[in-house]
């Protein structure tokens, strides 16, 4: 399977990926993609990452269940960031939080609730 665009992996062969929930617009988590990630993840429709700690593909949800089925898939304009609209089936953080973006870097910015 090729890719319609130029992708631009670094020097490590990953692709950095946002997830976006497509109902709510809310970003999810960022992961990191290889070929093979993204090649599984288009073909089955639910995000596939690679995991940079233990060194391995990843199939987000498959022991949890929280599967992301797939909405849209696009790569910026210099093809060095994908985002992946998706639908969660539940949290997207091991934490068990719906997002990974809930650690306010100065409180005047904090989301409001």
């Amino acid at each position: 399977m090729g890719f319609d665009v130029q992708l631009v992996f670094d020097a490590d062969g990953l692709i950095p990926a946002i997830v976006q929930d497509a109902r709510s617009g809310e970003v999810l988590m960022m992961a990191w993609m290889n070929e093979e990630a993204i090649r599984r993840s288009l073909q089955g429709g639910e995000t596939v990452f690679w995991s940079r700690s233990r060194s391995e593909i990843w199939h987000k949800g498959a022991t949890s269940g929280n599967v992301q089925k797939i909405v849209s898939a696009a790569a910026d304009c210099d093809g060095d960031t994908l985002l992946f609209k998706v639908e969660p089936a539940g949290p997207a953080c091991h934490t068990g939080a719906d997002s990974c973006f809930f650690n306010a870097l100065a409180p005047a910015f904090a989301a409001e609730p």
